[in-house]
This record gives structure tokens, sequence and C-alpha cells, in this order.
């Protein structure tokens, strides 16, 4: 097998959808991006600017929304979508509406990714669906519950709303016969999370993975948790599927652990996360035949790794218990040449109301600053294909 920058280096491939302009916008965005005070204004004037309502959402819909996002609604996502598969890449639906906290908000996120998994048996292109658990229920539920908290009787009847939530949704999944994968939130909420997850994976993946779990691999507790579930589904004899990912929430977990006094859960190095995140490729694909894996990453290693391993193994590059992802606007380099070479892949796409995006943008944003090397590996190979097709 070729050696991993050359499998993800062929940037034809990879921008094979862009057009010249669209390269030109994004290699803006990223250079933008990768000024971290001016990342750091551009936070706070947007978010003065939505709360004054000023009129910016023409400016951001053109630009970084529409680098990061599908569109507004699932319909509006349609040509992004088409255009992806007619390169092998699949889509993940993902309604990135944040920080709600009413019942109606809660309902209205259901419907939505009710209407998804609707969307998505009807459409080859999207085989899975996405939720977050808090887009279902409060925040301080998940956390009363994770610490072990008796909740009152009024809560208790919220719960069971976010339980039936939960219920209904895998329920649609296994009737269409589509994966939903639910993603992972902080820590100090996770546990009640994984309770409501495990619970729906015993009862909706009897005969293959439908509910997917969520781990968060710069958790240095995931790889344990990962064994323990896989204990539960044998004596169960239900499957599981995780999606595996190096985590979302390191600066805000660090901080909380320090000022309450408790060990962080987080990784002490980026090199043990990395470990952490392999040592779970591993696990799972040595046990394919109980565990479905989603394998949610930007970083080139370890998805060389996981191909590694498939050939190893004597799997075939599209066995349906594997699946790489990245985030739409991120990673090409990855999905389409892994997607050219027949790999299975999908590419999450997030969409909503450009100001309700917002929080999601801002992560990205802030995550693409953070993290070393990422921003400059966008902009190299956006440089890259920018001289080659002047070439041409």
């Amino acid at each position: 097998m070729q050696r991993n920058k050359q499998i993800f280096d062929n940037t034809e491939i990879a921008f094979s959808l862009k057009s010249d302009s669209q390269l030109e916008r994004a290699y803006f965005l990223f250079k933008m991006i990768s000024i971290e005070p001016l990342v750091r204004i551009g936070t706070a004037a947007t978010n003065f600017a939505i709360k004054a309502h000023l009129p910016i959402e023409g400016l951001i819909r053109s630009t970084v929304f529409d680098h990061f996002c599908g569109g507004v609604n699932e319909e509006d996502c349609l040509s992004v979508i088409d255009k992806m598969y007619q390169k092998g890449v699949s889509s993940v639906l993902d309604y990135s509406v944040e920080g709600k906290e009413n019942e109606e908000e809660f309902a209205s996120a259901t419907n939505k990714v009710l209407k998804i998994i609707d969307f998505a048996k009807e459409i080859d292109a999207i085989p899975i669906a996405v939720f977050k658990p808090t887009a279902f229920g409060r925040f301080h539920l998940y956390e009363k519950i994770s610490v072990g908290d008796t909740l009152a009787e009024k809560e208790q009847k919220e719960w069971n709303k976010v339980v039936n939530r939960f219920d209904k949704v895998c329920n649609k999944a296994k009737e269409n016969n589509v994966a939903v994968l639910i993603d992972a939130e902080e820590s100090w909420i996770q546990d009640a999370a994984d309770m409501l997850v495990t619970q729906m994976m015993r009862k909706y993946n009897t005969e293959k993975p439908i509910v997917y779990n969520t781990l968060q691999m710069y958790r240095h507790d995931r790889l344990d948790f990962l064994e323990k579930e896989h204990q539960k589904a044998k004596e169960g004899k239900y499957f599981l599927g995780f999606k595996l990912v190096r985590g979302a929430y390191m600066e805000k977990e660090n901080e909380r652990a320090e000022e309450n006094g408790y060990k962080s859960p987080i990784c002490e190095s980026k090199k043990a996360t990395d470990e952490n995140f392999n040592r779970g490729l591993n696990y799972m694909i040595d046990n394919l035949d109980c565990i479905s894996l989603f394998s949610g990453t930007h970083n080139e290693e370890s998805s060389y790794l996981l191909m590694q391993l498939m050939e190893s193994k004597g799997l075939k590059k599209n066995d349906d218990r594997i699946w790489f992802g990245q985030l739409y606007g991120m990673s090409d380099h990855i999905s389409f040449n892994l997607a050219d070479r027949g790999y299975n892949v999908a590419k999450y796409i997030p969409f909503g109301p450009v100001k309700d995006v917002m929080p999601y943008l801002i992560r990205r944003a802030e995550e693409n600053t953070s993290v070393a090397g990422q921003t400059g590996r966008e902009l190299s190979l956006l440089t890259k294909e920018k001289k080659r097709r002047k070439t041409l």
C-alpha cells in the first residue's frame, strides 16, 4: 500500500468539486482563521452583531456559512449532497442548532431529526442520521442524572419526554434502516447520555447496529468504557455501533477540572490522545462481529492506520461495518481520496438558520485556530491545487 502522504496528497481529486472562485474563498477563509487574534475579534464582533440584530447574515452566508454548512434547510443541502455522492462521498445531515432550553425547541429538533430519517430513506446518498443528546433535553437534567441526584417529580416527567424522544428517533431509524449517530457531550453530563444510548442499543440493535454512541478518545477512560459496553452487548446479545472522535471540549474540560479540584478526564498529551484513538480503532476492528465503526477523524495517520487494519484483516474497502467521516468544509484531501479508492466515506453536513448555526461556525473557526497544523495543512493543499490549475 502507498504511504499515507501519497494517498492523501492528490489535490485534483480532493478539490474536484470546487470551482476556481470556491478554491479562492476557501484559501481566504483558512488564511483568516490562521490568525488567532483575528478569530477572537471576529467572534466577538459577530456575536455582538447578531445580538444587536445588525444585517450581517448575508455576509456570513456568502463566506464562512457556505464553506462549512450545506444550507439553511434539508432541501437547500440537496445540490451539495448530490455533487458529493457523484464522487462517492455520502452525507450525514446535521441540524446544527445549539443551546436550546425549552420543550418547544426540543420537540422541534426531534421532528427535524425524524424528517431527516425519512429524507434518508428516499436518498441513497444519506445513509446515516445524527443528533446531540442536548438537542432533546435540558443540559441540567443530564447533569443531575450523571451525578446521581434524584430528580424532582416535575423533572422526572421532563426526563421521560427526553427518553421518549430518543426512542421515537431510534425506532424510526430502525424502521427506515438508517443508522443514527448520537453525538457526545461534556464529560459531566455524558453518563446520563451513555445510559440512554445503551438502552436504545439494547432495544434496537438486535439484528445489526442502528444506534451508534460517540466516544471522545481524548478522554482517558473511554477505552475501558468501550470494553465494558462490549461485554454488556455480548451478554445481552445485541450489536454495538460507535463513532470514534478525538473530542470537542478540551479547554472547557480542563478548566472545569481545575476550578473544581478533580483530575481532568482528558489525556495528558496529544500523543496520548492519538494512541488512545488508535487503540480504539484496533479494538473495534478486532471485534467487528459485534461492533461497527464510524471513524470521525481529520487525522491522516489514524485514517491510514484504519486502512492498514482493514487490509491486514482481508476486509473489503466498502465493508458496511466501517465508515470514515469528516466535517464538510474540512479535510477534503482525506474524504475524496478515500472515496476515490472505494472506501465508505461520509461528510457531516451542518445546516440550519444562519444565526442559529453561528455557535457551530465559531467552534469550527476556534478549532482550526487551536489544532496545531490543521489550518496550515488546509492552506498548503489549497495552494498546491491553485498552482496545479494555473499550469493547465
